[in-house]
């Protein structure tokens, strides 16, 4: 019998070429990558571990702290061993991934799509001009040719600084383009990375690849593995998803959105806006105001029951909605936002002690607004009477851009006030006066209270509620 041996050369091709497709469609089509061991991953080095829970820390560098478990993902170089990266055994072309990150103070990584194309994860926090080395850039490629001060070419900047604090978690959604290639092997088309949102902010929108990036590991190819950089800091991954890309996104094909030019808001023009704002998860707010700062935090304030709403990173506002034809009145945060409550509530309140019932509305508190008043850097003041004393709520961002102070004063001191400071799903005490809440979303830090904040239940959620005795003095960070 004769043998075909270019009939069997084709059928192999074929087997194998199907091979590599079930290796990458392992990777793209599964709902998440379940980390109860590290098999999914090639050779993990001895500073990858999994965990059940991991903290940071505000001021000690590259520390995490976790606790014994599974479903995180956990990687801390120490000085003896400086970790290496982590490889998925399946590769992938075109996918859709997102996954949860920590990092610790000061510390850097990264996600390379295909193991060469590097999206920077970087201890961001606070930084005004953002470049392609920080958190959410796309890295630069390198040429060591090149004269000293043009090394460096073709890396992205993020569109804004949607950054959080270390040891707060970060939510990254990344829609790539494989680079495709002829039957000889020759490249037809760059890769792409189509969109980057980093905390719900879209900061990359259809960023053509000319080449791998700085630190690639292979040269350019159809497949290729998830790569995670564990040689630079301590991080933290969880719940990792990928999907399939669906094909109208191809060469940033559908774009989504509205055909309406959008209205912004500039904080430098107008640093404060009325409007009615959506509470994420909770009802619209009719009477509130937006507060913009140079700083790049901005806020959202409810009038009605003097609460802070919510808080976010970036820039400041969208008005279409509010402006653009009849409007409905409503503006939107531009940044990443932290939401603080999800019904708003009298921010204080008169209780016999910190267990008792808190009110739903402001009904027979004597409340009144009163308005706010001023700086010369046009930051207001808020101002309502309240329990028959004058109530002054000042919120300002903070210097540094790393979230927000607040200092309310009872102008008359009244007995047994307290103050709602957090409405949550959790609240956790790290150390002395500092709390994480909302699924470490974000810190509340007292550094001087005459007395200790309770965390309290209620219908499930966690409340921190505290006394005030004249004056109370807080940070939010985020």
């Amino acid at each position: 019998m004769k043998f075909n041996y270019l009939k069997f050369g084709t059928t192999a091709f074929i087997w194998l070429l199907g091979t590599a497709l079930v290796s990458a469609q392992q990777l793209a089509d599964q709902s998440k990558i379940e980390l109860k061991d590290l098999s999914l991953f090639k050779v993990p080095g001895h500073t990858w571990t999994l965990a059940e829970g991991v903290t940071g820390s505000l001021n000690d560098v590259n520390v995490l702290n976790t606790v014994n478990g599974t479903g995180i993902l956990v990687n801390v170089p120490t000085k003896k061993d400086h970790g290496a990266d982590l490889l998925t055994v399946a590769e992938h072309g075109d996918l859709i991934l997102e996954l949860d990150y920590l990092l610790a103070k000061g510390a850097n990584s990264g996600i390379y799509l295909q193991g060469i194309y590097e999206v920077q994860l970087e201890d961001s926090w606070g930084i005004l001009n953002p470049t392609s080395a920080n958190n959410g850039g796309i890295y630069q490629r390198w040429d060591d040719s090149k004269p000293e001060g043009q090394k460096g070419y073709q890396g992205y900047a993020p569109r804004q600084n949607a950054s959080k604090a270390p040891g707060l978690w970060q939510h990254i959604k990344i829609a790539f383009q494989a680079p495709r290639f002829d039957g000889s092997g020759n490249k037809t088309a760059n890769a792409r990375m189509l969109s980057v949102e980093l905390n719900g902010v879209l900061i990359h929108d259809n960023i053509e690849l000319f080449g791998p990036t700085r630190g690639a590991n292979d040269k350019e190819k159809a497949l290729g593995a998830l790569r995670l950089q564990g040689d630079h800091g301590a991080v933290a991954f969880r719940n990792i998803k990928t999907s399939k890309l669906p094909a109208g996104m191809l060469n940033g094909g559908q774009r989504g959105g509205s055909d309406t030019d959008p209205i912004y808001i500039d904080v430098a023009n107008t640093p404060n806006i009325r409007s009615f704002v959506d509470v994420p998860g909770g009802p619209k707010v009719v009477h509130a105001i937006s507060v913009g700062s140079p700083a790049q935090v901005h806020y959202s304030y409810d009038l009605d029951n003097g609460a802070l709403l919510q808080a976010w990173h970036g820039e400041f506002i969208e008005a279409t909605p509010m402006w653009h034809d009849r409007g409905n009145g409503t503006s939107r945060p531009r940044g990443s936002v932290t939401a603080f409550t999800k019904k708003p509530v009298p921010a204080l309140a008169k209780l016999n002690d910190a267990q008792g019932t808190w009110l739903t509305d402001t009904t027979g508190t004597g409340f009144k607004t009163k308005g706010y008043t001023l700086d010369t850097q046009d930051r207001p003041t808020f101002n309502y009477n309240m329990y028959g004393t004058r109530i002054s709520d000042a919120i300002k961002a903070l210097d540094n851009g790393q979230g927000l102070s607040r200092e309310i004063i009872l102008e008359t001191p009244v007995d047994h006030i307290y103050a709602l400071i957090a409405d949550a799903s959790d609240l956790l005490e790290i150390s002395k006066g500092l709390y994480l809440a909302e699924g470490q979303s974000f810190y509340l830090k007292f550094d001087d209270t005459k007395d200790k904040p309770v965390i309290r239940e209620v219908d499930g959620r966690k409340q921190l509620v505290v006394l005030v005795r004249g004056k109370l003095n807080y940070s939010i960070l985020f």
